[in-house]
């Protein structure tokens, strides 16, 4: 009687908050409420012996490196067969305690230098966490905003920047652009379970997040406590974030905002720049006063979206309206990461070469499809083919093997001669008449590089 009064009570208080609250508090009464007599729970359900074997399963899949006990993923269906009833029991009784997450850092994708921290739980602690979290989203996608599209099924970043185009050639073509500083470092655990509490009644399932949260670190070897903070690298941080973040989505629903966040990046767009100021200055008060996380005010800004970038886009517009772009900076950094793959005096084969070259550029160009950039992708097509003959020619060396492979591709002997024996250097020669005609465009397609115009026009057709 007391669970029911208590879910009535909450159920109202939470309907006079917004229609996502509304609909989640039906949702949440026929699945924990009376409706079923209590008798699931969200602990049955972490629990339960198919939701393991899926966590087991996704965890395996997405492979990833040991935590501090040095359990490999390749040795934790091992472990399970011999200890899964006593982990079950230790997380059913509450007795369960996870391990500190191993402290990494990698550098920044900017190109900015710095690095970002990430924690690496133990496969266990990251199969327990990934059972959670696969009870949980369902839960929580029933509250979450519209305008959310971070690390949520069936939703990403395209999904995202076709909302900053539409609200562009809607006429909000100002841009307040927030960037928190270490937001997954600056989490308060205290709020957090606050935030969670507004949905979930689940004692159980509370202590076990907040186990999580407060794990701590080991960082070279020394033991840090996690006061604060949800560390990057477990599979329920991504969503943890998003409830966090939620009460940022409400609070810009309720004031009637056009925005559109990507986990800790959110993007509010305005019709003119001093709209723009005054609801940074507001926001950057909430965010601080109520959400105890840190605004960083050198990089938050009003701007254009055509100037500013958002999740490696901007925008560019034509007389149909906006339309989306890779960022000068994401081009910039695409050929750079191109330029250090193909280092002439890297020494691997060109089989391998190319092999990571496609890696990289197909998902790259996956990710970029819905913006326009024929042009600068046959250009880029272009300087890594010279690329490629420069690692070519360098590989070669000595005349006698230029001389051999220049007339296996098709020059007379005395052609091959001259040119092998040319003084001019690799990038200017790698430009010459000689190299375009015997490795065309379509001898190295079919030696394996990869034709990015070919895949884009692919990828964008589909």
């Amino acid at each position: 009687m007391r669970q029911s009064q208590k879910t009535e009570i909450q159920a109202g208080r939470l309907s006079r908050i917004d229609l996502e609250n509304q609909k989640y508090t039906r949702v949440r009464s026929t699945n924990f409420g009376e409706n079923k007599g209590m008798s699931v729970t969200i602990q049955d359900e972490v629990l339960d012996r198919n939701n393991l074997n899926k966590a087991y399963l996704r965890v395996k899949s997405n492979r990833g490196a040991a935590g501090i006990d040095e359990m490999t993923v390749d040795e934790l269906f091992q472990y399970l067969r011999e200890n899964k009833e006593e982990l079950t029991t230790s997380l059913r009784e509450g007795s369960y305690k996870p391990l500190p997450v191993k402290r990494v850092e990698i550098p920044k994708l900017n190109g900015g230098g710095g690095t970002r921290k990430l924690g690496i739980p133990t496969v266990i602690d990251r199969m327990v966490q990934q059972a959670v979290a696969q009870v949980l989203t369902p839960i929580f996608e029933e509250i979450f905003s519209e305008n959310s599209f971070g690390f949520r099924p069936n939703r990403g970043a395209q999904d995202a920047i076709d909302k900053v185009i539409s609200y562009y050639n809607q006429g909000y073509k100002r841009v307040v652009d927030l960037d928190l500083k270490s937001y997954f470092d600056n989490v308060n655990h205290d709020l957090m379970i606050k935030y969670l509490q507004q949905y979930i009644d689940d004692e159980w399932t509370l202590k076990l997040i907040r186990k999580f949260l407060t794990s701590g670190i080991l960082d070279n070897g020394l033991f840090v406590k996690s006061e604060k903070g949800t560390p990057q690298g477990g599979p329920l941080s991504p969503l943890l974030a998003n409830i966090y973040l939620n009460e940022l989505d409400k609070e810009l629903t309720k004031r009637g905002h056009r925005f559109v966040r990507y986990a800790d990046d959110c993007n509010i767009y305005v019709k003119s720049q001093r709209a723009g100021e005054r609801v940074m200055r507001s926001i950057t008060k909430f965010l601080e006063k109520q959400l105890k996380v840190k605004v960083n005010t050198d990089k938050t800004r009003v701007g254009s979206p055509i100037k500013l970038k958002f999740l490696g886009f901007s925008l560019g517009v034509d007389n149909k309206g906006g339309y989306a772009r890779p960022s000068k900076e994401s081009q910039k950094r695409v050929r750079q990461a191109l330029k250090m793959t193909t280092k002439r005096n890297r020494g691997i084969s060109l089989n391998d070469m190319f092999k990571e070259i496609y890696q990289k550029m197909r998902g790259w160009l996956q990710y970029y499809s819905i913006g326009r950039m024929t042009t600068f992708i046959r250009r880029l097509d272009q300087w890594l083919r010279s690329r490629i003959r420069q690692y070519i020619w360098k590989q070669w060396k000595k005349p006698k093997t230029r001389f051999v492979n220049l007339k296996k591709l098709g020059l007379s002997q005395q052609d091959a001669y001259t040119f092998a024996m040319t003084r001019k250097g690799y990038w200017r020669t790698a430009h010459s008449k000689t190299l375009t005609y015997t490795l065309t465009n379509r001898k190295l397609e079919q030696l394996g590089l990869i034709n990015m115009s070919k895949v884009l026009q692919s990828i964008q057709s589909d």
